[in-house]
């Protein structure tokens, strides 16, 4: 493939930028909740995977970055300032304690956290897809994050299992593919 975009590759260059926008402010956010679930699980068996998940979120984003440099798209900082106010602000929830952390706030922030991969992953794929028919974007790059979600998500769903039956009831065994999805 040349280093130029083919012809029509790219339809709506503004509406891309907008997209790898939402999805890097969406990966600044993901790394902010990480690093402050590595905090509540220091001295765990979530620990280790979690900074793993953390320094692979840092890659993840910087491939973002890399993926809109290669396409000519800007970075728009409000949105990088409104995700990471945004997890901020998520911390003030209602979770039924007042003062302090809730045994649900591990539950939702698996869940959350579990979503969101899927949801990195469909962008990954969505640039791949574009990658296709435009050299500019590192396809092999792409189809790494991909996978890389992929065990992040494998990963995040059975420990979501296990905090669920720990702190509502229930037996954590393996989930069926819809529960995966």
């Amino acid at each position: 493939m040349s280093d130029s975009p083919a012809a029509g590759a790219v339809r709506n260059p503004d509406l891309l930028g907008i997209y790898c926008n939402d999805h890097l402010a969406a990966a600044t956010g993901g790394i902010e909740l990480v690093s402050r679930m590595i905090g509540v699980h220091r001295g765990t068996p979530y620990e280790a995977r979690l900074e793993q998940l953390l320094d692979e979120l840092r890659e993840e984003r910087a491939g973002i970055r890399s993926s809109m440099a290669a396409l000519g798209l800007p970075v728009t900082q409000y949105k990088q300032v409104a995700s990471w106010l945004g997890e901020k602000l998520s911390r003030v929830k209602l979770n039924g304690h007042l003062l302090s952390r809730s045994p649900l706030s591990d539950l939702v922030e698996f869940e959350f956290i579990s979503t969101a991969v899927l949801a990195k992953r469909a962008g990954f794929e969505t640039l791949r897809e574009v990658a296709a028919v435009d050299g500019r974007l590192d396809a092999d790059l792409l189809d790494r994050l991909i996978a890389q979600a992929d065990k992040q998500h494998d990963w995040l769903a059975d420990v979501r299992r296990e905090v669920a039956a720990r702190v509502i009831g229930g037996d954590p065994g393996p989930a069926d593919a819809a529960a995966d999805s």
